[in-house]
């Protein structure tokens, strides 16, 4: 062989090793090093599915489950392992059709990328879930059933405070730091929401072995590489749900709320904002049906009132004013102001007094058992015109301070989310508004609880509390531990911290109050809210009510405002009460902070009370301009939507009422009709109505006048 040849087989000899220690290598790196396609092959094999812990049980005072668990099912999807899919199947079993299945599709890339599971229908129905459980096989790699933990109700009771939860959305997983992940479902209201990280548990996983057809066939390598799921920790609270269900029985067909405190420990045993709702109707299947409908409700059945609702307290914050002026020196219990009818000091004859005559304010405990508004006007403009403290701005500037301390016009920080902090303007309100030209008589009807202030129910009951501790509170709160509860846990302590905001004021200040406050029931105002055997001490009031409707400001019949708190020897439960366009605080109000008291501290109802309250829940005090204002909004909706789209099937029954309002009347008393059909004319082909919308930026409402097409 020649030389050259030789060295080409050397050459070829020398290539051929060299590619078989490549190949050599590159299997010793699959096999041995690289995990990459080892973790494709178990992807192929094995499933990942991630186990959702129960959340904690939530407990009343008497360690009754008010909130509890049960199991529902979520259809999830992986885009990116969709394989052999019977469409036209699965559309069929979810009642669906294709163009809503690509959507959906479409919607869990967008969300969550092709490589992350995402809800294809969340919370699935019993009946879709029996069906889709034994064909899941039909389906390929990409779908799979996720258990679902979701709440249920035993007592179906406490929407409001309860809160309900929902599936975490991009600004929540932001704002954890990726500490929830799509799927993951938070508390989103109440205490669902404060208590969260406690509630919540930490999740598990499950690994499952998966046959050539995709179907689960056990767990993998006996369940060693599984971690279990830790359930969430219950919550005991203040809650007695038995007075909870009254109160909210008695809350029917009304606007308002109540709140009932424990004056000792600012704990809250029932809070109720009306018009209510089943908590049942947030969870599981029946939310989205129901939270689109609460929305456009202009009720506003999910507004929590008892912690959003700012009210003018009228003259339930007459005991608050009495106890301003006795710290202050400015009267005594003997002091009396001689009213005949109306409060002349200012030169303009108001406001007017309901009581007037025989002495009825000779001293502080007659004025507020008659609810003299003279006597507590003239106490106000006394506390504000102080020579002690400089001018009246210096005057009121002492006076808000008081009202603050008093929890007025501060957010208390009650355990539930969102709590609004009514009104008590400062000095340089009255001045913008006045142009710095203002006096005690300018603002004057603060003494009786009106002007420019406003309170929440939450903020007058613990108000009570103040006055039922003689000066000091807890921040009111509905949970009173956490179970398993460790250093850490320090969610609590602020709930556990005396406040003795007006301990200084004496015992004498605060015994002339509360004797008062007694004489409102035995022989005041409050008369039809006393209890046999337990001295209750209360405070009527009646705010007037105002709406905007159309530019216009009409104003409403009064709402209905109570305060007490009871026994008065040791007080053990304050209440506040309002609704809505109800009248006279003894009329509506009274009644059913009386029930609340009874039933709380008797444990039970006397005969002729649970007669009173069926009577009472039978009423019907829901604001007749609410019909009006539902019209104007769902009108103003279909215009917009007409607007947009020219879809005109919404609006129609709009058009038709209107037509109806048109057509010729018949007479009652001869049965003829006024026109014949002869002599109507025939329709125009442009119709010319009025609507009312509001404005979202400026929040009022005006007049809007458009063009609709006619439709026959």
């Amino acid at each position: 062989m020649s030389v050259f040849n030789q060295s080409r087989s050397y050459i070829i000899r020398i290539i051929f090793l060299v590619t078989f220690f490549v190949i050599i290598a590159q299997l010793f790196n699959l096999q041995v090093l690289s995990s990459k396609y080892q973790q494709l092959a178990q992807e192929n094999a094995v499933f990942r599915k991630t186990v959702y812990p129960p959340r904690g049980i939530v407990y009343d005072r008497k360690n009754r489950a008010i909130v509890n668990n049960t199991l529902i099912y979520d259809l999830m999807v992986t885009p990116s392992e969709m394989r052999n899919v019977d469409t036209a199947y699965m559309c069929q079993l979810l009642e669906i059709d294709t163009a809503d299945f690509k959507k959906r599709i479409i919607t869990a890339i967008v969300k969550n990328g092709r490589y992350r599971p995402s809800a294809f229908e969340p919370l699935l129905a019993p009946e879709k879930y029996a069906r889709l459980e034994e064909n899941m096989w039909r389906f390929g790699s990409g779908f799979f059933l996720q258990e679902r933990p979701v709440r249920t109700y035993p007592y179906n009771a406490g929407a409001h405070f309860m809160g309900y939860i929902g599936e975490a959305d991009s600004g929540i997983i932001a704002r954890s730091g990726g500490f929830y992940q799509p799927g993951d479902y938070v508390g989103r209201s109440g205490i669902e929401a404060f208590y969260e990280r406690i509630l919540m548990g930490q999740r598990g996983v499950q690994y499952l072995i998966k046959d050539n057809k995709n179907r689960l066939v056990g767990s993998y390598e006996g369940g060693e590489f599984d971690s279990a799921a830790l359930a969430g920790r219950g919550v005991r609270t203040f809650i007695d749900i038995e007075v909870q269900a009254l109160a909210e029985k008695l809350m029917t067909n009304k606007v308002g709320a109540v709140v009932a405190i424990e004056p000792k420990t600012g704990g809250i045993i029932a809070m109720t904002s009306g018009p209510n709702f089943s908590p049942e109707a947030l969870t599981g299947t029946n939310f989205k049906k129901t939270y689109s409908k609460f929305v456009l409700d202009v009720s506003r059945p999910l507004l929590n009132r008892a912690i959003k609702g700012q009210y003018p307290p009228g003259s339930t914050f007459k005991p608050l004013g009495g106890l301003v002026a006795l710290d202050e020196g400015l009267i005594t219990p003997g002091f009396g102001y001689p009213c005949g009818g109306r409060y002349y000091a200012c030169g303009i004859g108001k406001p007017a007094c309901t009581h007037s005559g025989g002495g009825h304010a000779a001293n502080l405990r007659l004025a507020i058992a008659n609810s003299c508004n003279s006597y507590f006007t003239h106490v106000y403009r006394m506390a504000v015109d102080n020579p002690r403290i400089g001018n009246h701005k210096d005057g009121y500037a002492k006076w808000k301070d008081y009202m603050n301390a008093f929890g007025l016009g501060i957010r208390l920080g009650v355990d539930l989310p969102s709590e609004d902090k009514g009104n008590i303007p400062d000095t340089s309100k009255y001045n913008k508004v006045y142009r710095n030209v203002w006096s005690s008589c300018t603002n004057l009807t603060l003494g009786i609880g009106q002007d420019m202030m406003t309170a929440t129910p939450l903020q007058l009951a613990n108000a009570m509390c103040i006055i039922a501790n003689k000066g000091y509170y807890y921040t009111p709160h509905i949970v009173k531990n956490v179970d398993n509860e460790t250093p850490q846990d320090t969610i609590l302590h602020k709930f556990r911290k005396k406040h003795e905001v007006l301990t200084h004021i004496p015992d004498s200040a605060y015994n002339a109050v509360i004797w008062g406050m007694q004489d409102v029931v035995t022989n005041g105002t409050a008369r039809a809210a006393a209890i046999p055997g337990i001295n209750l001490c209360a405070k009527t009031g009646t705010a007037q009510n105002f709406r905007f409707i159309g530019g216009k400001k009409i104003e409403l019949n009064e709402n209905s405002m109570f305060v007490c708190f009871a026994p008065r020897e040791n007080p053990k439960i304050a209440v506040a009460v309002v609704v809505e366009n109800a009248g006279f605080g003894s009329t509506a109000a009274a009644p059913i902070a009386s029930l609340l008291v009874e039933k709380y501290l008797n444990d039970t109802l006397r005969p002729e009370s649970v007669k009173k309250a069926e009577a009472m829940a039978a009423k019907n005090l829901m604001p007749s301009i609410l019909k009006r204002e539902q019209f104007i909004a769902d009108s103003t909706r279909a215009y917009e939507w007409y607007r947009i789209t020219h879809d005109s099937s919404y609006i129609r029954k709009f058009w038709r009422r209107t037509a109806e309002e048109n057509k010729p009347r018949t007479d009652s008393a001869d049965k003829k009709k006024v026109d014949s059909p002869q002599k109507q004319k025939a329709p125009e082909r442009v119709v010319y109505q009025k609507l009312e919308a509001i404005n979202p930026d400026q929040k009022i409402l005006y007049p809007r006048k458009q063009p609709i097409p006619h439709v026959a």
